[in-house]
């Protein structure tokens, strides 16, 4: 009944699974679908190297990782998503299928080559189709560099990744969400901690009320907990990252506060809590104190924001003075629907830059007020971003501009702003959108704002989802938050003397999200959300800056559509 002893033997693999030569780390990922239970009902899940999650990569800032992806699926292409990193000077290894790279056809094997260059909690994943949602993820960690300490102290480290996990495959999901009548994809059937959770019955069912029976499981199953397990009297460093698909997520250990100190591989004005609210692609780290009593055990509770139908995942914070083996006896943090949206808007607000993070420009040379709505497009239940869904085009966007060739998208960029009489607050009078694939152009160097604005839904009335926006190749600074409609005398709202850095950020329902950032990072980045159907159905623009300016792309990076022939031009010289 030692459950928990998989734990330790897994930790000890992932410190093996890569060779490291100085400032050069070497991994090779073979990427294929396996059949394990990672919810104790068996699914194909998508893997590597055998393992799911995938390996974890461990890096010092500074330190060059050369990862070799071999696709080994066979039916697909598939690329890997660095998220968080921001690829300076390697635009073509961002892993972004049609965007920055030709997917990885099957059999073929790609060679990310990129320098990671500032510490934090990172994450890579699938961006491909709906490939995260199948499991293709795991953690990214950057270290500092040698020689260099945290400004805060801690005694241990564990690291936590959490998603959502559905019973039909993403293959299914897809085209639901492209049929008529439309499929829409459902809540998730369980929540997984590590690659683990349970489905149709809990941990604590005695403990709480619930329909679901008491898990029966053996504890040395594939899918039972990671426990975490702890010393008394020491400060432990959690780093949490959300790699879901679809839900919001809260997160809570029993009877132990947590001090949060970064977000999104940044440091931020640390703050006390009982509870993380947390989002697709964003990452924190909190610190823990085990000062409570060490003959007990304590749940660590995940739960769904605003919803009930997915029940809470459980794992156990163990001093290592009793068994791992033990439940603790009182009830867990309850997590699912706590304080909905308006606690999840506080806990935002409280994330702000800590002293000496760069501060923003005072001053924007563009801005993009980008409207957010749900919309139908030949039919098709679609997303939009100012009347535009969009749609990626064969011919990846960094060799079809750095190229100039013609015809590989459309050459007219999207509106920078949508109609000032659009009311948010019902769904659309005309819900007809287009398709398309156009650019926003930045000059390098300028400095860009975008309001993020959210609206009413296709059909229903009151009803306005959440949307947490990813941004790559930058960090921006999260200027501020706003209920309704962006109005012009909103700037006065804006933070600009502690405005936090991330690379991901929510606009909440029928309100607004003012972000800025440098486009100073030559090269194609996409800006989505984050929410896996959501992109699917065209909810993502495309931004460019100084791509003249990129060094020789790979040939392997474009071997696909116009910039086949260059691509293999590269290959024989």
């Amino acid at each position: 009944m030692m459950i928990f002893k998989a734990f330790t033997l897994w930790s000890m693999w992932l410190n093996l699974a890569h060779l490291s030569i100085g400032g050069l780390r070497n991994y090779k990922f073979d990427v294929e679908y396996m059949i394990q239970k990672p919810d104790c009902i068996e699914e194909i899940v998508m893997g590597i190297n055998g393992q799911f999650p995938g390996p974890t990569i461990r890096a010092h800032v500074g330190d060059i990782l050369h990862i070799a992806v071999t696709n080994k699926l066979f039916t697909e292409g598939t690329v890997i998503h660095w998220h968080g990193i921001r690829q300076n000077g390697t635009p073509w290894a961002d892993g972004t299928a049609s965007i920055s790279q030709c997917a990885i056809t099957p059999g073929e094997t790609f060679h990310y080559r990129f320098t990671v260059d500032k510490a934090g909690t990172y994450f890579y994943h699938g961006h491909y189709g709906m490939q995260r949602a199948a499991g293709l993820y795991g953690s990214l960690i950057v270290d500092l560099a040698e020689g260099k300490k945290e400004a805060f102290h801690y005694d241990g480290e564990f690291n936590l990744l959490l998603s959502d996990w559905w019973h039909k495959t993403t293959n299914e999901q897809e085209v639901g969400l492209s049929s008529i009548p439309f499929r829409w994809v459902n809540d998730p059937k369980s929540l997984l901690i590590n690659g683990r959770g349970q489905y149709n019955c809990s941990m604590a069912a005695h403990l709480i009320k619930t329909t679901l029976p008491q898990c029966k499981f053996e504890l040395g199953e594939e899918c039972a907990p990671h426990i975490l397990q702890v010393d008394p009297n020491k400060t432990y460093r959690i780093r949490i990252a959300s790699t879901t698909s679809l839900v919001s997520l809260h997160f809570a250990i029993a009877n132990h506060k947590m001090m949060v100190v970064e977000a999104d591989g940044n440091y931020v004005q640390p703050f006390s809590t009982d509870i993380i609210h947390i989002h697709s692609g964003e990452s924190y780290s909190v610190l823990i104190t085990t000062n409570q009593d060490p003959n007990k055990n304590y749940w660590i509770s995940v739960g769904v924001t605003g919803r009930e139908t997915t029940p809470q995942a459980f794992t156990i914070l163990n001093y290592k003075n009793i068994p791992n083996s033990l439940f603790p006896t009182s009830p867990p943090p309850f997590t699912s629907c706590f304080g909905g949206y308006n606690l999840t808007k506080a806990f935002t607000h409280k994330i702000l830059a800590l002293k000496g993070t760069p501060p923003p420009p005072h001053y924007y040379n563009r801005r993009l007020l980008l409207l957010n709505t749900e919309n139908l497009v030949d039919g098709c239940d679609k997303y939009a971003i100012n009347n535009i869904s969009l749609v990626l085009p064969s011919t990846p966007y960094l060799g079809a501009i750095k190229y100039k060739i013609n015809g590989a998208f459309d050459q007219n960029p999207p509106p920078d702003n949508f109609s000032a009489d659009y009311d948010i607050f019902n769904p659309p009078l005309n819900p007809n959108s287009k398709s398309g694939n156009g650019v926003y152009t930045f000059e390098l160097n300028h400095v860009v704002d975008v309001i993020l604005q959210n609206a009413n839904s296709l059909n229903e009335k009151n009803i306005s989802e959440i949307h947490p926006w990813h941004l790559h190749g930058h960090d921006f600074w999260v200027l501020g938050y706003g209920d309704g409609k962006f109005e012009q005398g909103d700037e006065r709202k804006f933070n600009l003397k502690n405005p936090p850095l991330r690379n991901t950020a929510v606009i909440f329902s029928y309100g607004w999200t003012a972000l800025r950032f440098k486009a100073d990072n030559p090269g194609v980045w996409a800006f989505h959300c984050h929410i896996e159907p959501h992109l699917q159905m065209g909810m993502g623009v495309v931004f460019a800056e100084g791509v003249e300016r990129v060094e020789s792309i790979p040939g392997d990076a474009i071997r696909c559509g116009f910039t086949r022939n260059i691509a293999m031009n590269k290959k024989h010289n």
